[in-house]
């Protein structure tokens, strides 16, 4: 099965130096020239936490920035948290940032994980799926341009409209699934039927890299179940790539393990990080990106651990092409 597109990472970690507009921008504009389908962003409201050393910048924020410096790049996040955020207030964003970039925007969405960022903004982490579900219905009908009125558990609006309406029907990602079994991991290894509700009521499934894509085997016939059409139903995988274009197998890894150090911190150990993410010499890196495509992923959003534009320059050059992109 072929790719139905590359994206990237926007480097929105910010470490001892900060990160600037600038750098956001460059990093977007290089990632167009090169012929990457689209930029993403990730979500963390907090850090410090024990898989991520340094903090990030806002996803929405960001994103906006580089839509003014951009012109094909779609954009996307991958994944914003749902249940930190509230519905309304988003959806106006989220209009706001589609009405600004002519559309371009994918919502992709999670149900997050780490408890501190539930507690900081007055959640139970227990809520966070039914939270999740009511904003993905409150959020489509605002985006829709309907007036809309809503009587859930956690959400109760009355003749809301907020404006201005999509064009287009949103483009909505759903992430989550079974996770690579781990004792420092936050999530049980399971496929929640919950969770599996929500992707296939979505346009696409995102993948993170702990989360297992041969899932895929049970995602398609539900969607088969619903009488989804798999040809509007995006298969998605991001996962953080340092690539170091050497041969020598030990000197990638060494190289590697400090790149991942440096923003992961040290809650895991590399050989963690060998399992979920794309370590080792350039061959071996689009080995298991063929892989992953084998058994069905259709879009690779790459994630960089570096802010200048000299990964994107090695994935251009050693990846895309093996992938025939």
């Amino acid at each position: 099965m072929g790719l139905r597109g590359v994206g990237v990472f926007l480097p929105t970690f910010a470490g001892e130096r900060g990160r600037t507009g600038a750098e956001l921008a460059a990093f977007a504009r290089r990632a167009e020239d090169l012929g990457f389908d689209s930029v993403w962003a990730t979500d963390h409201l907090l850090h410090q936490s024990r898989f991520y050393a340094v903090p990030w910048l806002d996803p929405i924020v960001s994103l906006t920035y580089v839509a003014a410096t951009t012109s094909r790049l779609r954009l996307g996040t991958s994944v914003l948290v749902l249940p930190t955020r509230q519905p309304v207030v988003l959806a106006k964003q989220v209009a706001t940032l589609q009405a600004l970039a002519d559309e371009r925007y994918i919502l992709g969405v999670g149900t997050g994980w780490d408890d501190r960022e539930f507690q900081a903004v007055g959640q139970q982490r227990a809520e966070r799926g039914g939270r999740t579900d009511e904003s993905i219905a409150i959020m489509r009908r605002l985006l829709a341009g309907e007036s809309v009125t809503y009587q859930g558990r956690f959400y109760r609006l009355q003749d809301v409209a907020v404006g201005p309406a999509m064009r287009s029907p949103l483009c909505l990602w759903s992430a989550g699934g079974r996770q690579l079994p781990h004792a420092a991991s936050p999530e049980r290894p399971v496929l929640a039927p919950a969770v599996l509700r929500r992707i296939v009521a979505s346009d696409g499934w995102i993948a993170r890299p702990t989360s297992l894509p041969s899932q895929i085997a049970e995602i398609r016939p539900a969607l088969e179940a619903a009488g989804r059409d798999p040809g509007t139903f995006t298969v998605a995988h991001e996962n953080f790539l340092h690539l170091v274009p050497t041969q020598d197998r030990e000197r990638a890894l060494a190289e590697q393990r400090r790149a991942y150090a440096t923003i992961m911190g040290g809650g895991r150990p590399f050989e963690y990080f060998e399992q979920v993410y794309l370590t080792g010499t350039p061959a071996e890196i689009v080995e298991k990106l063929r892989g992953r495509m084998a058994i069905g992923v259709e879009y690779l959003i790459l994630h960089t651990l570096e802010p200048s534009t000299a990964q994107l320059n090695l994935w251009a050059e050693h990846v895309l092409p093996q992938l025939a992109v």
